[in-house]
């Protein structure tokens, strides 16, 4: 009752629940890591195919 008092005896539910959802945390180096190593993977294939 103290709580809605201070908001004015305001009952809007934002005030009370969160409704936002947290952000993923990205780790960029491990990323960046995987990255590099996809291309790394897609010039192996493409020299591979050029081959032919």
């Amino acid at each position: 009752m103290e709580e809605i008092e201070k908001n004015d005896f305001n009952l809007n539910i934002s005030r009370y629940v969160s409704t936002s959802i947290d952000e993923e945390q990205i780790d960029l180096l491990e990323a960046n890591k995987r990255l590099v190593d996809i291309e790394k993977k897609a010039k192996e294939a493409a020299d591979r195919h050029n081959q032919f």
